[in-house]
């Protein structure tokens, strides 16, 4: 017995799933977009490097992968983003955000790139201290 898998078109589609970049509704939803918004310049700044260049969904060059990386982790663990939302805010998948947060967290062994991140994260939540409720 064969599964059909075309649809006819007096029948329904199954639902379309949620795209990578779409802002989650309600008012918790607008205010995450807005942190990965700020978190992106804030990186940007930190790192001496484009925030376009951050925002950028085709292929990009290693530092600024780098750069977005550490703006993800930061966001999710820092500022307790949820990853799916992170995603959300960075135009990026929640796997995406996993893998970064692990890429992360292996980096960190490095003493140098530890302070680097840790700076980050201090600059994170000073930046962040009234908006973090949401």
């Amino acid at each position: 017995m064969q599964t059909q898998t075309a649809f006819r078109k007096d029948e329904a589609k199954p639902p379309a799933r949620v795209k990578p970049g779409l802002p989650a509704s309600g008012r918790r939803g607008e205010r995450v977009m807005e942190v990965c918004e700020a978190m992106i310049d804030v990186c940007a700044a930190l790192y001496g490097v484009s925030s376009k260049e951050i925002r950028q969904t085709c292929k990009s060059a290693p530092e600024i992968i780098r750069v977005r990386q550490i703006a993800m982790y930061v966001t999710h663990t820092a500022l307790g983003v949820s990853m799916q939302e992170v995603g959300r805010g960075f135009a990026r998948d929640r796997t995406t955000v996993r893998y970064a947060c692990h890429v992360i967290e292996d980096l960190r062994d490095d003493d140098d790139f530890d302070r680097t991140v840790a700076m980050t994260e201090r600059v994170a939540l000073a930046a962040f201290r009234n908006r973090l409720e949401y």
